[in-house]
C-alpha cells in the first residue's frame, strides 16, 4: 500500500490527476476515501525518508580487518553496542512492501528509519523476535505482512495468533485490530488506478485472505508478496549502485546487500574517534530502501539468518 497511499494522497498527484482526483471518484462509487485506502499506510518509509547515501564512498573498503558483529556486546533490543571497526553480520531480513519485486539486479539500498502509524508494532516484532529463536522466520515474516495488508489480527489462525501473543502487547494487539482495513480491490475505483498501485492492493487483499483462510501456505503467501521475474523502474527510482553507504545520524556507516528479501548481508564501519562509539545498533530502526521503487523495502532484525 505504500505507492498506493503516497501517489492517492499527496495534492495534485499524477495518480490524482489521471483519473480526476480520488475524491470525486470515490464520490461517483458511494464510498468516502478513507473507507478505501484509509489515513495512512502502516509504514510510510520510503526512497525520500533515505537521506544519508554517501556517494563519495562508492567501492570503498575500510583497511580495518573485517569482524563478526556477533562479537560485540548485546542490547536488550537485540542489538549490539558499537566498537571502533569493522563489521558484518548475515542477518535475517523482512518484506515491508507486498506485491513488488525482491532484491537482484545491482540495485542499491539505503539506510532509512521505519515511519508510520504501524512503526511500533513492526519494531516491537522485530526486537521481540531475537529473545524468541524459536518462532520460526517465516511466522515472523507473515505477521509483518498482516500488518502492511490490514489485517485483523482476531481472524488470523489459532496458531498465527500465539506468535503475535508472544511478540507484539495486548495494547498493540488491540491497536492493529482497530486499524484494519478492507480495501477495494475491485470496481470503478480499483479499475481507474495506475497499474503498480493495483498490484499492491491486490496483493494485499490476497494476503488478508490467505492469512485467514485455513490451509494457506507460507509458499502461497510469498508468490503473491514478492513478484517474479524482472523489476522494472519504479516511478521515482534512483540509480543507487549496490553497496552503497549509508551515514547514520549517530555517525557510524551502514551498508546492505541483500542475498534476498529474506536475509542481508550488513556492513558496519565504525571509524577510531566516531561519536558512534558506545552507541546502539538497532537492526530493528533500519529499513533498507531499494534505489528502484518497485522493489521491496527490508527491515533488518539482530537475527543471524540460517537457511530453511
Amino acid at each position: 500500500m505504500a505507492a498506493a497511499v503516497a501517489a492517492l494522497t499527496l495534492a495534485a498527484s499524477p495518480a490524482e490527476a489521471q483519473f480526476g482526483g480520488l475524491g470525486g471518484l470515490a464520490k461517483k462509487v458511494g464510498l468516502k476515501p478513507t473507507s478505501i485506502l484509509g489515513d495512512r499506510q502502516p509504514i510510510t518509509t520510503s526512497l525520500p525518508d533515505a537521506k544519508w547515501g554517501d556517494s563519495s564512498k562508492d567501492g570503498f573498503t575500510p583497511r580495518e580487518p573485517t569482524r563478526s558483529l556477533m562479537t560485540l556486546q548485546r542490547t536488550p533490543n537485540g542489538g549490539f553496542v558499537l566498537q571502533p571497526g569493522y563489521y558484518e553480520f548475515h542477518d535475517q531480513s523482512y518484506c515491508l512492501k507486498a506485491g513488488t519485486h525482491g532484491p537482484g539486479g545491482g540495485d542499491g539500498y539505503l539506510y532509512a528509519p521505519p515511519k508510520g502509524p504501524a512503526e511500533d508494532a513492526v519494531m516491537t516484532i522485530v526486537r521481540n523476535s531475537v529473545n524468541h529463536p524459536e518462532i520460526d522466520q517465516h511466522d515472523i515474516q507473515t505477521l509483518l505482512w498482516a500488518i502492511i495488508a490490514r489485517a485483523k489480527f482476531e481472524d488470523l489462525s489459532s496458531e498465527h495468533k500465539a506468535v503475535a501473543a508472544r511478540l507484539l502487547t495486548p495494547r498493540q494487539l488491540a491497536a492493529l485490530n482497530r486499524n484494519a482495513l478492507d480495501v477495494l480491490t475491485t470496481g470503478p475505483l480499483a479499475d481507474n488506478l495506475p497499474g503498480p498501485i493495483r498490484s499492491v492492493l491486490q496483493a494485499e487483499a490476497d494476503l488478508r485472505r490467505m492469512l485467514t483462510t485455513p490451509g494457506a501456505t507460507f509458499a502461497d503467501m510469498e508468490r503473491v508478496a514478492v513478484l517474479a521475474g524482472a523489476a522494472p523502474m519504479g516511478p521515482g527510482s534512483q540509480d543507487i549502485p549496490s553497496g552503497r553507504w549509508s551515514i547514520h545520524p549517530d555517525g557510524y556507516y551502514v551498508r546492505y546487500v541483500p542475498q534476498s528479501y529474506s536475509n542481508t548481508v550488513i556492513s558496519i564501519w565504525v571509524p577510531q574517534g566516531s561519536p558512534a562509539v558506545g552507541k546502539e545498533y538497532d537492526p530493528a530502526t533500519h529499513i533498507a530502501v531499494p534505489g528502484n521503487t518497485s522493489r521491496q523495502r527490508l527491515i533488518q532484525s539482530g537475527r543471524p539468518y540460517q537457511s530453511h
